[in-house]
């Protein structure tokens, strides 16, 4: 017999079917709530709702496991490819040599931008935020690519996931050399897709930008890790707006939107300005930890704790080591590890931040590791949503494909004024 779960208000009694996931996780199946008892759940943030069932991503924040598609985040650590993981999100299994070959060669005819797109960066202000001018110029693709506001197979999605995933690095590369006044470079058809976003970020004309293994491999693993994590903020909103039945283009601009608050993917700036904070302020991490123990003090450990993870963030872990492998390899003394390493050892032996469960989480290294490779700080949260796309095409397509999907509409508890027939209104 399935298992059920039974809810007691007053004296009636209700049995709700329980859902058990491939990890026996266990979900209280309650779609049928309000209309069996009038009754709806109250759950700020939704921290204890599912919002879906979902095949892509598993997270066990307490025992602090990452897997997409089944497969640890580890196994990539080794030959970090993020095209391989891209198609491994989005179609549910890793690419053949012919699916991959395939996909490769659709990723290097569409990297170019329409040229009538280019104009439109002319009209932003030098100082315009990346991710708006990133936003607006995903939304304006879909001007561009008519053809692509309804998917309905594989080859079609195909097609979309890989003009998105393409363009988005050049229109990335293109709004930073706007900023800088900077002539615009094209990309390269003879670059894989890691070295062709650097060199249409670094390269000028007659200088080509040398892109060293170390720096691909980084920057390959970092966009990896962020590739996916299951119903996160920005996750969501793809999801929400998608559920509209909302174009895919349409629905990764919200997202971008999302993601750009700082308490979503603007979280690894803020662990670079404390860095350099304590750097600057001759802190030492001793008293800086001290501080951010004292509740009267305002100061704030970054980088530290997560939603999800009880436990180390896996994906910290692997950066930690990435970002003293690429210093290493480049030759280069960034005292900021330094900062950031004697952080994390104060803070693991320390029974203020271990009962709270406050580990190092994937921003604590990723701002020293684009910082490494010559990325501004401004573009922090544009290279998370080059890697995070893949995920969200990914959720959008399961969605797209679900039959019983429907539109989110979530409800509310009022709180403000009872009827009131006596006010009178101004004539």
């Amino acid at each position: 017999m399935a298992e059920q779960a039974t809810l007691t208000l007053g004296e009636s009694s209700y049995e709700f079917p329980v859902h058990v996931g491939t990890e026996g996780e266990r979900a209280i199946d309650i779609r049928n709530l309000r209309t069996r008892t009038g009754y709806v759940t109250l759950d700020p943030a939704f921290g204890n709702t599912a919002s879906c069932e979902s095949a892509i991503t598993f997270i066990d924040g307490e025992r602090g496991i990452l897997r997409y598609r089944g497969i640890p985040i580890e196994q990539f650590a080794a030959r970090p490819n993020f095209v391989e993981v891209a198609w491994l999100l989005i179609f549910g299994h890793l690419p053949t040599q012919a699916e991959y070959d395939a996909f490769a060669g659709d990723l290097t005819a569409h990297a170019n931008l329409d040229e009538g797109m280019k104009h439109h960066f002319e009209g932003f202000p030098r100082t315009a935020p990346p991710m708006a001018i990133l936003s607006a110029m995903i939304n304006a693709l879909s001007c561009f690519h008519p053809e692509l506001h309804e998917l309905e197979d594989s080859d079609q999605i195909r097609e979309a996931a890989a003009r998105l995933i393409s363009k988005i690095r050049t229109i990335a590369s293109y709004a930073y050399r706007h900023s800088r006044g900077l002539p615009y470079i094209y990309p390269d058809p003879h670059l894989r897709y890691v070295q062709n976003f650097l060199h249409m970020m670094f390269s000028d004309p007659y200088r080509q930008y040398e892109c060293d293994a170390t720096v691909r491999d980084a920057l390959n693993l970092l966009l990896i890790l962020h590739a996916d994590h299951e119903q996160n903020c920005s996750t969501s909103t793809v999801r929400m707006v998608g559920s509209s039945q909302a174009n895919l283009f349409a629905s990764c601009a919200a997202g971008v939107c999302a993601l750009w608050g700082p308490l979503h993917g603007g979280a690894n700036v803020e662990v670079l300005q404390m860095l350099e904070q304590i750097r600057r302020g001759r802190i030492t991490p001793e008293e800086y930890v001290k501080l951010a123990k004292d509740g009267d003090s305002k100061v704030r450990l970054m980088g530290f704790g997560h939603r999800v993870y009880k436990s180390f963030d896996p994906r910290a872990t692997i950066l930690g080591g990435v970002a003293e492998q690429l210093l290493a390899q480049l030759g280069r003394d960034d005292p900021l590890l330094d900062i950031a390493r004697r952080l994390e050892e104060i803070a693991l032996e320390d029974p203020y931040f271990i009962e709270r469960k406050l580990y190092p989480n994937v921003d604590f290294y990723s701002g020293i590791i684009l910082r490494a490779i010559g990325i501004p700080t401004n573009m922090f949260t544009v290279m998370f949503a080059i890697g995070r796309l893949p995920g969200w095409i990914a959720h959008w397509w399961e969605q797209h494909r679900d039959t019983g999907s429907r539109i989110a509409r979530p409800r509310q508890l009022y709180v403000g004024p009872a009827l009131n027939e006596t006010a009178s209104l101004s004539s």
